[in-house]
């Protein structure tokens, strides 16, 4: 599947309210690919464009290498060869399992497949029972048999599991690759969990603002965000300002310097405002009576406590080991781990700090 240069507004929006912007994106066969991002930059749109519920304004959609949507093409979502998986399910209530199963199949077409996906996602034994009789983890079970018993190339999912208990949500994400790899279809998953995302999807298209940010594989995500707002969203990481000093960059919380500085001196100043990229684990904290930074609250995380802190207009995030507890309004002093790694945007140059 292929995503062109696709402009989508809705009707009414402001002339410069655009959902999406230009948006280039290829699903490769057999993927898995997760669209991430916060509430209203555009993935549930996208999905929409692509299943053949909105027109884009401008750019085109390609499945299986012909075009569904486009200046001059449009195809109705029935003939598009996609499957789609619901928030809410929207499984028909007055059709038992078997019957919702089947229900995108077309007259005639053998029912065999529909079987064995029930037997693949453990309904089987539940084929005469009504949505209402089944588990939140049955019914999205068998919204996604719906969606690949008709053999599409392409499933979308609009945010499957946000609706299902930990357990549950844990063990089904964990099935669905699996599931399509045994189908072969590729999978487009629309989440807001950068965890889940990075967990299950082969690659992930972060999205802000309906731009793409960048779109790669969730290791090269971690190790080589594009740009800031994907080292804050994605990796949950701290953006620092900074200043130049004497070859070095100075930020709140102490120094850095290029990685490799005979590659990329810091003799120029500045091009433009920058800030800096450091990871939870990349700071120290040192309780102090007169700090000028308190902890904000925390987060209890089975391994690690997760601080969140204040400093001078800043909120920051910090994991620290067990032992180290301290309580909400407690004042302190925070800097750099010596030797931590940090990344300067939009320059994206690598920094460790001293």
């Amino acid at each position: 599947m292929q995503l062109q240069g696709l402009w989508h507004r809705y009707p009414g929006a402001d002339p410069e309210g655009w959902t999406l912007r230009g948006l280039d994106l290829a699903l490769r066969h057999g993927e898995l690919m997760g669209l991430l991002g916060p509430s209203g930059c555009g993935k549930t749109t996208l999905l929409r464009l692509i299943a053949g519920f909105e027109r884009p304004e401008r750019g085109a959609v390609l499945i299986d290498g012909r075009q569904v949507a486009g200046p001059s093409r449009w195809l109705v979502p029935e003939r598009r060869g996609v499957g789609m998986v619901f928030q809410d399910y929207a499984l028909f209530p007055h059709l038992d399992a078997w019957r919702n199963a089947c229900f995108g199949l077309r007259r005639g077409q053998d029912t065999s497949r529909a079987a064995w996906l029930l037997e693949l996602l453990g309904l089987q034994g539940l084929e005469r029972r009504y949505p209402h009789e089944l588990s939140g983890g049955q019914r999205q079970r068998l919204a996604l048999a719906r969606a690949l018993a008709p053999g599409p190339s392409v499933v979308l999912l609009d945010e499957p599991f946000s609706n299902l208990d930990v357990e549950v949500r844990l063990r089904l994400r964990s099935e669905l690759p699996l599931v399509l790899s045994q189908c072969g279809a590729s999978g487009l998953i629309v989440t807001h969990d950068p965890e889940e995302a990075l967990a299950i999807c082969d690659r992930v298209a972060v999205l802000c603002g309906g731009e793409l940010h960048q779109c790669a594989s969730p290791r090269d995500l971690v190790q080589h965000p594009a740009t800031a707002f994907v080292g804050r969203f994605v990796l949950q990481g701290n953006l620092l300002p900074v200043q130049r000093g004497d070859g070095l960059l100075i930020t709140p919380l102490g120094r850095l310097r290029p990685r490799d500085a005979a590659a990329a001196p810091l003799g120029a100043p500045l091009d433009g405002p920058a800030e800096v990229l450091v990871s939870p684990e990349a700071i120290e904290l040192m309780p102090e009576a007169g700090g000028e930074a308190w902890v904000l609250g925390r987060e209890f995380l089975g391994s690690a406590w997760l601080y969140q802190l204040h400093l001078e207009g800043l909120s920051l995030r910090l994991r620290l080991p067990l032992e180290q507890e301290y309580g909400r309004g407690q004042r302190c002093r925070l800097r750099l781990r010596p030797g931590h790694g940090a990344i300067l945007f939009p320059q994206r140059l690598p920094l460790v700090a001293l």
